[in-house]
C-alpha cells in the first residue's frame, strides 16, 4: 500500500516524502551523513531505522541507493529490502534515474544554459576531487547540465546531474569559475563570508524521477519534488 506524507511531520526523526513496501524517500537535512562515518553523530540510515521501528519494531535497516554529501540537503532514496536495493542501485548506476538539483553560485553563467563535459580525478585520502578539461590517468568523465533560473551577482541554477561522481556539482561549477555559495572546500571563502553563508552549502537535491525499467512498475515515471529551502 502506497503512503504519502506531509512535510510538516515534526514528530518523525526524518522528513518522509514517500513510502511504500519497497522504498523510503526522505528529505535529508544539511549536516547529516547518509551513513555513519568517523565523525560520529546521527546518520540518515539510523534516523530512518528509528522511524521505521515506530510502526514495525523488527524492521530491517534501510539501504541507501545513492549518496548525498553531508552538507547537501534534499531527496534521498533508501530501499527497504535487498531486491529493491539491487534494482534501484542499478538504476542509479545506469543513469536511468533523473536527478535535478537547485544551487546558488557566484556570478552569472555564460551561456545561461549549457551541458558541460569534463574529467574528474578523486583523491580519497584528501577527501576531495579535481576537475580537468582533458582525460588523464585515473580520471572519469563527467557531464553536468545546468539552466539559469535567476541571474545576478549570485545566480540560482537548476542542475541536471547526468553522471553522479563524488562532489561533481561542487567541483565542476568551481572549475567553470562559478563556485557554489557556502562551499568552503571548492568555493570562494571571502565571497561566502561577505554573503554570510560560510559553511552553509547552497545545494539541494530538489527533484527525482524514477525509472527502473519496469522492475518496480509502481514507481516508474513518478517525479518527486520538494521546495528548496534557500
Amino acid at each position: 500500500m502506497v503512503q504519502l506524507y506531509a512535510m510538516e511531520q515534526s514528530s518523525s526523526p526524518v522528513e518522509v516524502v514517500y513510502e511504500d513496501g519497497d522504498v523510503l524517500l526522505v528529505n535529508k537535512r544539511a549536516g547529516v551523513c547518509v551513513e555513519a562515518d568517523e565523525r560520529g553523530g546521527p546518520c540518515l540510515t539510523d534516523l530512518c531505522l528509528r522511524y521505521l521501528c515506530q510502526s514495525n519494531p523488527s524492521a530491517e535497516p534501510p539501504r541507501p541507493c545513492h549518496r548525498l554529501d553531508n552538507q547537501t540537503c534534499g531527496l534521498c532514496l533508501l530501499a527497504k529490502n535487498a531486491r529493491a536495493e539491487e534494482i534501484l542501485t542499478r538504476a542509479f548506476r545506469e543513469r536511468t534515474m533523473d536527478k535535478r538539483y537547485i544551487c546558488l553560485v557566484r556570478g552569472m553563467m555564460k551561456p545561461a544554459v549549457a551541458t558541460c563535459k569534463a574529467w574528474l580525478v578523486k583523491d580519497a585520502r584528501a577527501a576531495r576531487v579535481t576537475v580537468l578539461d582533458h582525460d588523464a590517468p585515473g580520471a572519469k568523465p563527467i557531464i553536468t547540465a545546468y539552466e539559469t533560473m535567476e541571474a545576478g551577482p549570485v545566480s540560482r541554477l537548476r542542475v541536471h546531474l547526468v553522471t553522479g561522481r563524488t562532489h561533481q556539482i561542487r567541483a565542476h561549477m568551481a572549475a567553470l569559475g562559478h563556485p557554489l555559495l557556502g562551499d568552503d572546500v571548492y568555493g570562494d571563502r571571502a565571497f561566502n563570508r561577505a554573503q554570510k553563508v560560510q559553511g552553509k552549502l547552497m545545494l539541494c537535491s530538489a527533484s527525482l524521477t524514477v525509472d527502473t525499467g519496469g522492475r518496480l512498475p509502481h514507481l516508474d515515471g513518478q517525479t518527486f519534488t520538494i521546495p528548496c529551502p534557500f
